[in-house]
């Protein structure tokens, strides 16, 4: 695509007009990354480009003024599955991914998920699918999506770790703090890299790329035929002068608004190095011919590193833990009508066992406790969901 209105003599048919869609052959594109990564960009495009978003989907916000390009359904899945498994969207712990992969095996959550699949099927035989809480469950996806004879493939977004930072902490008002943001960061990046690669073992036709932000926001036209060359995109390969005309449309460079150094974010060495490292190392996967074993192995090595290191900070943090679970027990015992505060009036209903108490508590002292003592703190109050 190096013309603005025209896909490149080689890629494009002599008769467009012969290329039957319905003729294309099934697949699922599967957007990740870590939110504020490009991901809404990227499936913006791709939809442009002919492929499908599954309806509805998610309205635009001032977050996010040109969409973000996600099922609805797909983000309600999502959510239901992370407070079933005690996971956050952002969560570092290196042991959620176990949480998210215990539910992505059961056998109903599988055939809720390729039954939605289908059903879209009949619109386009190109779907895109993309939310930030995707990459937990990469493997429900991809067996979903073979089941319903498709082939799974892969776009991860990468944008510097400092961006993603400020990003979120601009647009979402998060308070943990850019440690926490920079290690989820981690947690999601090395994990998506691993999981993904599967693409290569899986047996199933399936394929990944890699793509750079700013790469997208500089020439999105090149950026994408590369996707669409490297995973067999046919709406992508096929695409006319009109779509090429509105992605040139969509694409706004001014969307790269945030754009801080990690230096600028004050971490810890350990983390600050790891960050840096493995942002070195998920670029070389960006490349042309870059995702090679060698990078595998050196990213391996990299997360292991790091959930070596959360698992040092945990245990000298025991301290903190046990000061924030007796801090929630003072707030939910000071709530009640026997610290003073008025029971409530005659006639109106009463609030359920506990009444939604622990859901109360600042979000970032419930981040601080393990979901072990966040399941007996509601278990006291009467709640038993985690």
């Amino acid at each position: 695509m190096s013309a603005p209105d025209a896909v490149p003599s080689a890629q494009q048919p002599a008769d467009p007009s012969a290329v039957d869609p319905a003729d294309y052959p099934r697949k699922v594109l599967f957007v990740a990354g870590a939110g504020r990564s490009g991901t809404s960009t990227m499936a913006g495009l791709m939809q442009i480009l002919g492929l499908h978003v599954p309806q509805p989907e998610v309205v635009a916000d001032e977050t996010n003024p040109k969409g973000f390009g996600e099922p609805a359904w797909a983000v309600e899945h999502h959510d239901r599955l992370l407070k079933e498994a005690g996971v956050q969207v952002s969560d570092s712990r290196p042991e959620a991914w176990f949480e998210t992969g215990r539910v992505s095996t059961r056998e109903k959550e599988r055939i809720t998920t390729a039954d939605w699949l289908e059903s879209h099927f009949a619109v386009s035989s190109e779907l895109v699918v993309k939310d930030p809480r995707l990459a937990w469950f990469l493997s429900l996806w991809r067996v979903a999506a073979v089941r319903t004879g498709a082939t799974p493939v892969f776009a991860t977004m990468l944008r510097p770790p400092a961006e993603v930072v400020g990003s979120k902490q601009t647009y979402y008002k998060n308070r943990l703090g850019s440690a926490h943001l920079a290690a989820s960061w981690l947690n999601m990046l090395l994990h998506t890299e691993r999981a993904t690669r599967g693409s290569f073992e899986g047996g199933d036709g399936s394929a990944r790329v890699f793509v750079r932000y700013a790469d997208l926001l500089d020439d999105w036209t090149r950026t994408c035929m590369h996707a669409g060359e490297t995973l067999g995109l046919q709406h992508v390969l096929h695409a006319r002068s009109e779509q090429i005309r509105d992605g040139h449309r969509f694409v706004d460079p001014s969307l790269r608004r945030v754009t801080q150094s990690l230096e600028d974010l004050g971490l810890p060495k350990r983390l600050h190095d790891l960050t840096a490292d493995t942002w070195s190392e998920l670029n070389k996967l960006a490349e042309p011919g870059g995702d090679t074993p060698d990078v595998h192995a050196a990213l391996d090595q990299l997360r292991e590193a790091y959930v070596e290191l959360y698992e040092e900070s945990e245990a000298i943090s025991r301290s903190s833990v046990v000061a924030a679970e007796q801090r929630v027990r003072r707030e939910l015992k000071g709530r009640g009508p026997a610290a003073g505060r008025p029971g409530p009036a005659a006639g109106a209903p009463a609030p359920a066992a506990g009444g939604d108490l622990a859901d109360k508590i600042p979000h970032g002292l419930r981040a601080a406790i393990p979901p072990s003592v966040r399941r007996g703190l509601r278990k006291a109050v009467g709640k038993t969901r985690p």
